[in-house]
């Protein structure tokens, strides 16, 4: 069901209880589609299957400066004959 915003804040605990019995529930903003209410179970669900793939959990990771020193050693003469 689409509840306008004003009528949503009239009628909150309806809203909620629709959000947990009939799934959920869109507000709209003048006209406009804007946000939905889910139970929390569904949130939790939805938040669980919605983990990044490799690359976004690459890309979300957090970035570091790293500096990797090299040893100038060419190492040492080995007699082969």
């Amino acid at each position: 069901m689409n509840w306008q915003l004003q009528e949503a804040k009239n009628r909150l605990s309806e809203l909620v209880r629709a959000a947990k019995t009939k799934g959920p529930q869109v507000i709209t903003v003048h006209g406009k589609e804007e946000v939905a209410m889910v139970a929390i179970e569904e949130f939790r669900r939805l938040k669980r299957n919605g983990k990044p793939s490799g690359k976004g959990w690459w890309e979300a990771a957090p970035k570091i400066a790293l500096t990797i020193e090299r040893s100038r050693d060419v190492g040492r003469a080995v007699d082969l004959g």
